[in-house]
């Protein structure tokens, strides 16, 4: 077959025939550009997954916006709610908005991929279980590490300072608050973008990402806790490189996983109060997520864990978390000592003391789910990621 034959060249129209005046029709793509056009944008499982991480930030940032600008007259307007207060009622409002940002940016990038929300490691038979299992590992693990800093004289208890009837009311809103962090912060992070990195990262795109947060880190970022970055930057290195020589069927997984891991960890940086440990743990409980993901084939369980953590530091335990001290707490807890062991302003997710927890809790997911079958397996042969 002739070149032509395979790629045929659309017929000109010859200036004789062309009446003056009169511009000639732009003639068509040919298949050339419709084939290489068609594989920018379309890879073996639909758009390629850069393209649907692009439109999910971009769509996820506008709509933050938009809604926070109609939230902000509501609620000085009309509620009269001061913004800026570390109370239930304002991150109840601002969970509500990060929400509805998130899950319209989901659900637009579902509509063009073709896909439903829940396809996004959301599906689970046993999701009530896994969720509330979670739920119990989360209180369990902070438990365990505030009972550790209190025994090593790096945490004091005070007198409570609720009583009665303000327990419940505000351990039931503090709860409807951090059960809307988990799904958000989860949702992004666990649900869409590792789903939709499996689908299409590789190593090389992977490193590109991680060096992508590292230099805007060195640039912009000027605090402690970038270092928590690079340090799980430089961690996945060699796994995710053996992973790639050995052309394991799962590498995609856990290059997805190393790249939301450090993702979570740097959106973390701009906080106040945060210390490099602060971040580092931040981002190896993003990695002992993913395990559960790959374990139990959904994010119940990470869900379950990050609101009952949050729920457990900040109402129950009344600790620094990140530095936020929440307003309407049910036990007043102090640090002491050197920052390093106590946390400091960061809470306890600051001490060295999280590390061994960090790995224990990998160690008993492993145990209790490592024996089943995973449910979420990668999806087929990589794909190349474009733009």
């Amino acid at each position: 077959m002739k070149p032509e034959d395979e790629f045929p060249v659309p017929p000109t129209i010859p200036e004789s025939e062309v009446s003056p005046g009169v511009q000639p029709k732009p003639t068509p793509l040919g298949h050339g550009e419709t084939r290489f056009l068609k594989w920018v944008l379309i890879g073996d499982h639909g758009l390629r997954s850069g393209w649907s991480v692009a439109i999910f930030l971009v769509l996820t940032f506008l709509l933050l916006i938009t809604f926070s600008a109609a939230a902000k007259k509501l609620i000085s307007g009309i509620l009269h709610i001061k913004t800026g207060n570390s109370t239930a009622a304002t991150s109840i409002i601002g969970e509500i908005i990060f929400a509805l940002a998130v899950l319209g940016a989901i659900a637009v990038c579902a509509l063009i991929e073709r896909r439903r929300i829940l396809d996004y490691n959301l599906r689970d038979s046993r999701r009530s279980l896994h969720f509330l299992s979670g739920i119990v590992g989360g209180f369990a693990a902070l438990s365990l590490l505030v009972g550790g800093l209190f025994s090593g004289g790096w945490l004091h208890f005070g007198s409570s300072s609720l009583s009665g009837i303000q327990i419940a009311q505000y351990g039931a809103l503090w709860g409807i608050a951090f059960l809307l962090t988990g799904l958000v912060e989860e949702g992004s992070t666990r649900c869409y973008l590792q789903f939709t990195l499996t689908r299409g990262i590789n190593l090389w795109w992977a490193f590109g990402l991680i060096g992508a947060m590292c230099l805007c880190g060195l640039l912009f970022i000027h605090n402690e806790g970038i270092w928590g970055v690079y340090a799980m930057a430089a961690l996945g290195v060699l796994p995710c490189l053996w992973l790639h020589v050995i052309r394991s069927t799962s590498a995609g997984f856990w290059q997805a996983a190393w790249v939301t891991s450090t993702f979570f960890g740097f959106i973390h940086t701009g906080n106040n109060g945060e210390n490099w440990i602060g971040i580092f743990s931040a981002a190896a409980i993003g990695f002992v997520f993913c395990v559960s993901i790959r374990l139990t084939g959904s994010a119940w369980w990470a869900i379950g864990f990050h609101a009952a953590w949050d729920w457990g530091q900040s109402f129950f335990y009344g600790t620094a978390d990140s530095g936020f001290v929440a307003r309407g707490h049910y036990l007043t807890t102090v640090p002491a000592g050197a920052t390093l062991w106590s946390g400091g302003t960061d809470g306890p997710e600051g001490s060295l003391l999280i590390l061994p927890l960090t790995l224990l809790v990998l160690i008993v997911i492993i145990i209790v789910y490592g024996r089943k079958t995973s449910q979420a397996a990668p999806l087929g042969a990589p794909e190349q990621v474009a733009g």
